[in-house]
């Protein structure tokens, strides 16, 4: 006998929701044991239900599901997440990824593939859709040259504001974005600069010419 998989869905369309617990609910294993319409009741929720899979959607209102990935892996949770979502871009996937995701699947994936998916990541397993393997195999053979690959113009952003003296937490407020986000763009300005932590960061920037004093 199969074993049940108690899931816990995350999107803040009420509609999506209403679809996947139907989908989920007419399968006898699995258990829908809960409902949130963004990360922070995800959160709460995933802390009393325990649930053995979190699907979950990436941009949401309040906070975003790439934050609360990385919040539920550094609470110890057991839970695995497998996000559901409708964008592959690199500025989505990576992050997640990176947060903690066990797998990362769009949701124009049929039906049967999305049960095996939430199954597998029960089991641990990752599962990426196509798209998303192809970009991550993409950047895993691309020949790394991180003296010589520039930097982008959020990763520049970033780079300012922590040169400045702000923290993770400022720069992410004066930029709309998640703590988490900036966290990776700083993963990705250290790769490309040689360097392993922020002080290294803004010294080879300068060096560089990437950041003048008393402008970028």
């Amino acid at each position: 006998m199969t074993e049940l998989v108690r899931l816990l869905i995350v999107d803040d369309h009420p509609v999506v929701r209403d679809g996947l617990r139907g989908m989920f609910t007419g399968d006898p294993g699995f258990e829908v044991v809960g409902e949130a319409a963004d990360g922070a009741e995800a959160l709460a929720l995933a802390a009393t239900l325990h649930p053995d899979v979190v699907l979950m959607d990436l941009r949401m209102p309040g906070m975003d599901g790439v934050t609360a990935i990385g919040r539920l892996a550094r609470s110890g949770s057991p839970a695995k997440v497998l996000v559901l979502t409708t964008y592959d871009t690199d500025a989505d996937v990576l992050p997640a990824i990176e947060a903690g995701a066990t797998g990362y699947l769009l949701k124009d994936a049929p039906r049967e593939e999305l049960v095996r998916a939430v199954r597998a990541a029960a089991r641990g397993e990752s599962v990426l859709s196509p798209s998303v393997a192809g970009r991550l195999m993409g950047r895993l053979r691309a020949p790394r040259q991180p003296a010589e690959e520039p930097l982008s113009q959020r990763e520049l952003e970033v780079l300012t504001l922590v040169a400045r003296g702000s923290s993770n937490r400022e720069a992410a407020a004066r930029l709309f974005i998640s703590e988490a986000t900036v966290k990776t763009h700083l993963l990705h300005v250290y790769a490309k600069l040689g360097v392993n932590d922020r002080a290294a960061a803004v010294a080879a920037a300068y060096d560089r010419g990437l950041l003048t004093p008393g402008g970028r």
